[in-house]
């Protein structure tokens, strides 16, 4: 046996007290992991999946190498090892990709406003922007590019405002729209570098697979709460994103920085971090974080290291890629799918929900999301049943009963209406848009994540 150190990280220490490590005693990483879960029975779920295996959004390391490339879960520990859990988080600044093109020129990227602030200062030689976001309040504390005087503006408007102040020799490209599948290659296509920053899965794997498909370097930036990551994804010297994830957590089971909040300055570290790497990639000097996951704990003041390596299997980067192309990245990470294939008499709408809630004919509620997204967000009086517990669950509903089910986009409710109906419930149905429509229809102060 030995005794080792277990590294929590920001995202999971709700569930382990709100402790940064634990110390336990074990001959190898199961055993470790086991003492842990033992111990703090909400964070099982979190790292395993229903089969038992680790789920594939979290990465374990002793030291500094990952255990996939190790002995797995039975890679034996010494005295004085560290095992550091690194899940995937979603947080970024705003979504922003920038670039800069010019020879020896730097190029921006994700957590926006840092990146654009210094990168425009360095001199970059061309600064693309895409985003289609207004400023908020709430943006400001950690967002300084913007004052108070540009509340309800446009970022992209503003941003372009601030390069021209601080550089005006800097060319900056705007593109005011959502980065997707039909649009993401020919606007970075002539790019240099592209810098990664944004706040959710389904762009953070867009970004990616276009980067790779492009033969682009992908500066990556995530941060939630305490917590920063950065690397450079570059499939021709070394791994991308999905080699190190192949695939994203459920919907909900990882909070964005917009869900689980995010310390004001820690944009400003990641981001300055992720300007030095572009324009180190743009000068070709240095050793740029090719191949390592810097992971910054602002709670403790302190940065680690981590060994990537390249997935010879990876999807779209490995020996035999199967994708070749862009796909659905909404409904990759679960956050689109079937709803559409629930009959119409099977699907209620926002507005018409609210009228059965007014005229006092309440159907039952049934939420089908993660407690995570039940934390931030939810219809009075409704029940929580997460997908994988409605199967075991269902005794616990009436055929009898009108039920509405609902989820974040319809999609997973969609699936659970279907099931619903095959198990001999007439009177339910689908919330069309999930809680994401009735927050913009209904309730709009409702928070949206």
């Amino acid at each position: 046996m030995a005794a080792v150190k277990i590294v929590i990280p920001t995202a999971l220490r709700q569930y382990v007290g709100n402790l940064d490590a634990v110390e336990v005693d074990a001959k190898n990483v199961k055993e470790a992991l086991d003492d842990l879960v033992d111990r703090f029975d909400l964070l099982r779920r979190h790292l395993y999946a229903d089969d038992g295996d680790l789920r594939n959004f979290v990465n374990v390391y002793v030291n500094e190498e990952d255990i996939r490339y190790l002995g797995k879960d039975a890679t034996p520990l010494h005295e004085g090892d560290t095992i550091s859990i690194v899940p995937s988080i979603a947080g970024g600044s705003f979504s922003l990709m920038d670039r800069l093109v010019a020879k020896r020129k730097d190029v921006a990227g994700g957590l926006g406003v840092p990146l654009t602030q210094y990168l425009s200062a360095a001199g970059v030689g061309r600064l693309g922007i895409v985003d289609f976001d207004v400023i908020d309040e709430t943006n400001l504390q950690r967002q300084v590019l913007y004052g108070t005087k540009d509340v309800g503006r446009k970022k992209i408007d503003v941003a372009k405002e601030r390069v021209a102040q601080i550089n005006p020799n800097v060319d900056v490209q705007t593109h005011e729209t959502r980065l997707t599948s039909e649009n993401a290659l020919d606007i970075l296509r002539d790019y240099d570098v592209v810098i990664d920053g944004t706040d959710n899965f389904p762009t953070r794997y867009l970004v990616n697979d276009a980067t790779v498909l492009l033969k682009k370097p992908n500066v990556y930036g995530s941060i939630f709460r305490f917590e920063g990551q950065a690397s450079v994804f570059f499939a021709a010297k070394g791994p991308c994103y999905r080699c190190l994830y192949a695939e994203p957590p459920p919907p909900g089971l990882v909070p964005s920085c917009a869900e689980g909040g995010v310390l004001g300055v820690l944009p400003g570290i990641v981001g300055s971090i992720q300007a030095c790497e572009a324009i180190k990639l743009l000068l070709g000097k240095g050793d740029t974080l090719i191949g390592r996951l810097l992971v910054f704990d602002a709670l403790r003041m302190k940065f680690r290291e981590l060994k990537l390596r390249k997935n010879p299997e990876c999807p779209v980067c490995g020996t035999n890629p199967t994708i070749k192309e862009l796909i659905d990245y909404e409904e990759f990470c679960g956050l689109r799918g079937p709803s559409e294939q629930v009959g119409e008499e099977f699907q209620i709408s926002a507005d018409q929900l609210k009228e059965k809630l007014d005229a006092g004919q309440a159907p039952v509620l049934l939420d089908v999301r993660e407690p995570t997204e039940w934390e931030i967000a939810r219809l009075d009086k409704a029940i929580l049943m997460p997908v994988a517990q409605v199967a075991a669950r269902v005794n616990e509903l009436s055929t009898a009963d009108e039920i509405v089910v609902y989820c974040k986009t319809g999609a997973r409710s969609g699936r659970i209406t279907n099931f619903l109906r095959e198990l001999g419930f007439r009177k339910v149905k689908n919330l069309i848009g999930g809680i994401d429509e009735w927050a913009e229809k209904i309730e709009p102060e409702m928070p949206r994540y």
